[in-house]
């Protein structure tokens, strides 16, 4: 259901980095989000396998509610979406818009999750939607990566994604299997604060923290027996991009194959202000306004010490690296000012940002250009 999105050259961050950087441009999606590409293809199968009384719920006050009313809207079958009280008027009204019911319950993200399961049990032609931990889902995602071999037609040093609960990274895990590239490194970029995916690495394999498990004072640590790793389970978080990488813990299933795909995952935390940052300056620089969770991945872009230590230099020849622009509907041009308002203010201060990498160390950042 969706249309192919354009891999963008980008003269200005490949100038900066001394790379061949590419832009794929997810954010172009009728719900502004890679998110349709799966959440799209789960709802045509849906359709296909219950017939076009099928009724898609889903808990989402993000962009895979929107995404998921976008896709029902095309199909022309039934959304609801259940959101908990607080949520904001503007994803109200933009689920509204693509005709979706919206159902407002409880305070907290898991009473409206509880609410959407029981309107499932109850309605024969219901079919639970998920977020993120699926591999339809996955499937969908990876299909960004079979246009990015088509688009780029040679094989990438690496891609930059964010991480949340996982549904992008195993989109594409999964592409990259499908196209041959299973050897292409996978940088993943979460916030401090709400890097659940970070954390559980951590604790699996020989990664730092497998021996200790020390987690923050918010953080439990879980074991998937099922899977045969450990997850860091976030309690609350204290990021403003959690609205959308804010997952509580990622998907057991995507960690598995992050851990044992032939290409390395280096994962990367970076503070908010860093987000911010970044995010004033690719608007500035290329005219596209994207969300914090976003943003985030396109941190190593604006800091060529921070890139070269996730992407080391060659021998020979130029890097080529492709960032996954994964977009987001919650953003604003209020937004945008206020984000650069903090980090200026931030930078201000002067000194350095620090990073947690891979291997547990921190790396400090400069916070001057």
């Amino acid at each position: 259901m969706w249309k192919e999105t354009p891999l963008l050259y980008s003269s200005k961050i490949s100038e900066n980095l001394g790379v061949n950087a590419y832009l794929k441009l997810e954010n172009l999606h009728p719900s502004h989000s890679f998110k349709y590409r799966g959440l799209s293809l789960f709802a045509k199968r849906a359709l296909e396998k219950h017939g076009p009384a099928v009724h898609l719920v889903l808990a989402s006050g993000g962009n895979a509610g929107l995404a998921v009313a976008c896709a029902a809207d095309d199909l022309k079958v039934k959304c609801s979406v259940y959101l908990p009280e607080g949520a904001l008027q503007s994803t109200v009204d933009s689920l509204h818009r693509h005709h979706a019911a919206v159902q407002l319950v409880g305070r907290f993200y898991a009473e409206a999750l509880n609410a959407a399961q029981a309107a499932v049990e109850a309605d024969p032609n219901a079919v639970m939607v998920p977020a993120y931990d699926d591999e339809i889902l996955w499937e969908g995602h990876g299909s960004m990566v079979s246009e990015i071999s088509s688009q780029l037609g040679s094989k990438p040093d690496a891609f930059f994604c964010s991480v949340g609960g996982g549904g992008l990274i195993g989109g594409i895990i999964h592409g990259c299997k499908k196209v041959g590239w299973d050897d292409v490194p996978i940088i993943a970029l979460e916030t401090i604060g709400s890097n659940c995916f970070y954390h559980s690495m951590s604790l699996n394999g020989d990664r730092f923290n497998h021996v200790e498990k020390s987690l923050p004072s918010d953080v439990d640590v879980v074991e998937d027996i099922e899977h045969g790793v450990t997850l860091a389970h976030f309690k609350k978080f204290s990021s403003n991009a959690s609205g959308s990488l804010g997952a509580s813990q990622p998907s057991s299933k995507v960690v598995q194959m992050a851990l044992s795909r032939a290409g390395k995952v280096v994962c990367a935390s970076v503070p908010d202000e860093l987000s911010m940052e970044a995010l004033s300056k690719f608007v500035d620089d290329h005219k596209l306004l994207v969300e914090l969770a976003c943003s985030t991945t396109l941190t190593p872009a604006y800091k060529p010490a921070f890139f070269d230590k996730l992407v080391p230099p060659k021998v020979s020849g130029q890097r080529t690296v492709v960032f996954v622009v994964c977009g987001g509907f919650k953003i604003s041009l209020d937004d945008a000012v206020e984000y650069r308002r903090i980090a200026n203010e931030d930078k201000s201060r002067g000194g350095a940002w620090g990073v947690l990498m891979n291997d547990g160390s921190v790396f400090e950042v400069e916070k001057k250009d």
